[in-house]
C-alpha cells in the first residue's frame, strides 16, 4: 500500500496535471465561464431567438433549440418552451436597426470567446479590424446550432450521434483556428476540439440527470426566475467546457503531443 502511495505523486507529475490546474487558475477559468454565460444570455440569445423565429421549418423556435442543447425532454422541455417561447411576430416587429444591434451584440460575444482563446495560447489580442472574423464566427455558430436542432427530428439513433460528434469537432476545430487568425496550426488545435466535444457530451448527460428535475422544481417554486437560473447555470457549464476544452488541448500538446513528436 505504501508503495502505491509513493507512486501517486510521480504519476501526477508525469501526467502534468499540476500544470493544467495552474493554467486554469491563471486563466480564471470559472470567471470566464461566468462572463460567457452572461454574454450568451444577454447578447447571443436575442439573436438566436430572431433566427429561430425566422426558421421556415418552424420546429419549435428558440425554446426547442435550448431544450435540445440541454438534453431536456418530456415535461421539462414543455415547461421550458412555455416560459421562454417568444411572441410569434418577433421577426415582423424587429426593425433594421434592431437587427444591426443584435448582430453587434453577437460580435461582442464572439470577441469574448476570441479573447479567451488568445489568452489560452498566449497570443496578443487581434486588431479591431478583425471584427469580420467575429461576425463570421457568429454566423457559423448559428448555422451549427441550427443543424443540430434539425438533425434531431430528421435523423435518429446512432447516425445522429455520429453527425453531432463530427459537426461539433469540426466547428470547434475550425472556430479556434479562425478566431486566432491562423496563428496556431491545425494539428495543435485538434486535441482542444476533441476535448470540447467530450466535455459537451458530459455536460449533456449531467444536464439530463440534474437539470431535468431541477427545472420542474424551480418552475413550481420560483416560476420564470427559477427557469432562467437553471438556464444560466447550464450556460456557465457550456462556457467552462468551451474554454476548458481549449485549455486541455494546449496542455495536451505541450506535455504529451509535442513531447512524443520530439521523441519521434
Amino acid at each position: 500500500m505504501n508503495r502505491y502511495r509513493h507512486r501517486l505523486p510521480h504519476v501526477w507529475e508525469r501526467l502534468a496535471a499540476t500544470a493544467l490546474i495552474r493554467r486554469g487558475r491563471d486563466l480564471e477559468l470559472m470567471h470566464r465561464a461566468l462572463g460567457f454565460a452572461t454574454l450568451a444570455l444577454v447578447t447571443l440569445a436575442p439573436l438566436l431567438i430572431v433566427v429561430a423565429a425566422a426558421d421556415p421549418l418552424a420546429r419549435g423556435g428558440f425554446a426547442a433549440w435550448l431544450a435540445d442543447g440541454m438534453g431536456l425532454s418530456g415535461r421539462s422541455a414543455r415547461v421550458l418552451t412555455d416560459i421562454i417561447s417568444p411572441p410569434p411576430k418577433v421577426v415582423g416587429t424587429t426593425s433594421v436597426w434592431g437587427g444591426i444591434a443584435l448582430a453587434v451584440f453577437g460580435v461582442s460575444f464572439a470577441g469574448s470567446v476570441q479573447n479567451g482563446y488568445e489568452r489560452i495560447w498566449g497570443l496578443p489580442s487581434g486588431p479591431w479590424h478583425r471584427v469580420w472574423r467575429q461576425l463570421t464566427w457568429v454566423v457559423a455558430l448559428t448555422a451549427y446550432l441550427y443543424q443540430e436542432v434539425q438533425t434531431r427530428t430528421a435523423v435518429h439513433g446512432s447516425l445522429r450521434i455520429v453527425l453531432s460528434i463530427v459537426a461539433s469537432v469540426l466547428f470547434f476545430w475550425w472556430g479556434q483556428h479562425f478566431l486566432l487568425g491562423s496563428q496556431v496550426g491545425w494539428l495543435d488545435l485538434l486535441p482542444g476540439a476533441i476535448a470540447t466535444m467530450v466535455g459537451l457530451i458530459g455536460l449533456r448527460g449531467f444536464s439530463y440527470l440534474v437539470f431535468t428535475p431541477l427545472i420542474l422544481d424551480n418552475a413550481i417554486s420560483y416560476g420564470t426566475v427559477g427557469i432562467v437560473l437553471v438556464v444560466e447555470s447550464w450556460l456557465i457549464g457550456v462556457g467552462f467546457v468551451v474554454f476548458g476544452g481549449a485549455l486541455v488541448g494546449r496542455w495536451f500538446c505541450e506535455h504529451h503531443w509535442w513531447t512524443r513528436a520530439g521523441r519521434r
